[in-house]
């Protein structure tokens, strides 16, 4: 799969990745995407990898509705 497509979401704190992968599977489970290795803590932001525009868009308007815990 090439993800050509991206979204940075507003994300601080700790376990970034394991809270977004939560979230994804509780939220939208037939969503695909790619991740970064790791994000450091002092980030308060992290970039997602998408295969198309229109995950992109069902990300954010997901997020608005239930945003991180």
């Amino acid at each position: 799969m090439t993800f050509k497509y991206s979204v940075t979401l507003p994300i601080s704190g700790g376990d970034k990745l394991r809270r977004f992968r939560e979230w994804a599977d509780t939220h939208l489970p037939e969503l695909s995407y790619s991740l970064p290795q790791q994000t450091p803590i002092k980030t308060e932001t992290m970039t997602i990898r998408l295969l198309c525009l229109e995950d992109r868009a069902r990300i954010l308007q997901t997020l608005a509705a239930t945003p991180f815990s």
